[in-house]
């Protein structure tokens, strides 16, 4: 039950840390881990580790350019997605790009549907790979495309749902429920 727990803990600060500055999320994890040994196994000062938990020069603090700074640096500087992707992967996940913009819809129908269209394209891709009992590298890239497509679609949803662009028409069928 305990790591259950945890996770949710790294699910909420995860969500959280989006609107955070990187000093704001570096002074959050410090909390929880010591400065002391992130200095000693990165083999920097103990005063640099603490820096980066302060707002940047400036910004009314003294502090210096951090490890998650020099991150955002690179991929705008590169603007490739393989970076998200390796950090990610490090951390025991995976990147989705989000939506470029959510869906603007008056009825949840078409939304749901295009996601389930993707679920179905998504096992096709499946299907067809698998029907000779191996998957080449190939074929895995195929599976991994159309997971990161059925992703993006269903994280479009959920951006239209929390920006209440449904609120009108669940509010409809709940009324006529009553």
């Amino acid at each position: 039950m305990q790591k259950k727990h945890a996770g949710l803990r790294l699910a909420y600060a995860a969500a959280a840390s989006v609107a955070m500055h990187s000093h704001e999320v570096l002074k959050e994890v410090l909390k929880q881990t010591s400065a002391k040994q992130i200095a000693a196994d990165m083999g920097l000062s103990l005063s640099l580790i603490y820096k980066w938990a302060e707002p940047p020069s400036g910004d009314e603090g003294s502090g210096a350019n951090n490890p998650l700074d020099r991150i955002e640096q690179l991929l705008k500087s590169t603007r490739d997605r393989r970076i998200a992707q390796w950090v990610c992967e490090r951390a025991g996940g995976f990147y989705i790009a989000n939506p470029k913009s959510a869906p603007r819809a008056s009825s949840i129908i078409p939304v749901a549907n295009e996601i389930v269209q993707e679920f179905a394209d998504m096992l096709a891709t499946i299907a067809t790979a698998a029907a000779d009992s191996k998957i080449t590298k190939e074929e895995a890239r195929l599976i991994r495309q159309r997971w990161e497509e059925l992703k993006s679609v269903t994280e479009g949803f959920v951006r239209a749902s929390e920006q209440g662009n449904f609120d009108g028409l669940s509010k409809g069928l709940h009324e006529s429920k009553t």
